[in-house]
């Protein structure tokens, strides 16, 4: 192999490991409230689970008790509900349920879904959030994918470029999607 040719073997290999290294750490803990309410998917790193998903969102609803405080204190688990518009933001409705649990320790940061009854579970974490709760970054740990979600369908764009920004820094090159909200 010549030398120029070995070279640009390793610089892909390099690429291709950088893009699947294992996700950092959750940045901070997460408030409670993450696991409340209604979120909207604004950017992701592609995936064939998601592929031509438009206006998606996930509403989650804690599970076993009274408010935020006593669903942390009793289960940590939650029911999610999720929708998802095929081809555009007006198309037909996907939609699908499951059921999660925050991970114990993981000071709110870490949870895990169980999909297909349970069949298949994944682990996924919250690593960084907006100081006022309006936006999250969530991945799995091992760095292959990764979601902006924010409160609302749209962002400003100064959010949007500044969260898009720290995903940069959290270490995702890959190419990110941006779905459309209706």
């Amino acid at each position: 192999m010549r030398p120029t040719s070995a070279i640009a073997v390793a610089a892909l290999l390099a690429v291709a490991s950088a893009a699947s290294a294992a996700a950092p750490p959750p940045a901070r803990a997460v408030a409670p409230s993450f696991y409340s309410g209604r979120w909207y998917e604004i950017a992701r790193a592609p995936n064939l689970g998601q592929r031509d998903c438009q206006a998606p969102r996930s509403e989650f609803t804690p599970i076993g008790g009274e408010g935020e405080v006593a669903f942390i204190a009793t289960t940590g688990e939650f029911a999610v509900r999720q929708v998802c518009r095929k081809g555009s933001a007006n198309g037909p409705a996907k939609v699908f349920s499951t059921r999660g649990r925050i991970l114990p320790g993981s000071r709110n940061a870490k949870f895990e879904m169980v999909f297909l009854g349970g069949v298949k579970k994944q682990e996924y974490w919250v690593l960084d959030t907006a100081p006022d709760g309006a936006w999250a970054i969530m991945a799995t740990p091992g760095g292959n994918y990764v979601w902006l979600l924010s409160r609302r369908a749209t962002m400003s764009e100064a959010a949007r470029e500044a969260a898009i920004a720290r995903i940069r820094a959290l270490g995702y090159g890959q190419k990110l999607e941006f779905p459309a909200q209706g």
